[in-house]
């Protein structure tokens, strides 16, 4: 049960009603944390304009799925886990990838640049910083554009996960690979 009340659409002042139709035409997506955003729809339309832009940045969509399943998992955000874990799964991330992330483990990936994304993506929220062998290692890898959009990423989707977690939105009943415990 989430701990504020969602806004129906009938009941939107005609601010919050613009930017959710806006959003619903464009991306379509207006759950999940987008509940709570909707108070501030300056700060909706900002989050979705930054979701844009990293979903169409220098980051493939596997490793852009690799980093929102490190980070849904360090925040224990139950309903980003659940989206993530389904987009994971459309696009041919492996089962046992997600299970792995899902019982805090490195899952065995093969490609360096994801190997990179989930790496940097652990260590910067365990540790709040990368040590400098990190660092070197993901810019030789990544290279310094695609390395900000790692970081970047890693930070926008910790926003989407802690107001999830916060406000308890959470998945649906039928949720196919809930957050273990």
């Amino acid at each position: 049960m989430t701990r504020i009340a969602i806004i129906d659409r009938a009941d939107m002042n005609a601010e919050q009603a613009r930017a959710y139709d806006t959003a619903k035409q464009t991306s379509g997506i207006v759950g999940g944390p987008y509940l709570a955003y909707i108070r501030l729809p300056k700060l909706f339309e900002a989050s979705q304009n930054m979701r844009g832009t990293l979903a169409s940045g220098p980051l493939s969509r596997r490793e852009q799925q690799i980093v929102n399943l490190a980070v849904a998992r360090h925040w224990n955000a139950r309903y980003p886990w659940y989206a993530q874990a389904r987009n994971s799964l459309s696009i041919g991330i492996e089962q046992a990838i997600i299970g792995a992330i899902n019982a805090r483990k490195t899952p065995s990936l093969t490609d360096a640049r994801e190997r990179t994304c989930f790496a940097v993506a652990t260590e910067l929220l365990a540790n709040k910083e990368l040590s400098d062998a990190s660092y070197a290692a993901a810019e030789k890898t990544m290279g310094v554009e695609h390395l900000v959009a790692l970081v970047a990423t890693v930070g926008a989707f910790s926003m989407t996960c802690l107001t999830a977690a916060t406000f308890q939105i959470d998945p649906p009943a039928d949720n196919p690979i809930p957050l273990a415990q």
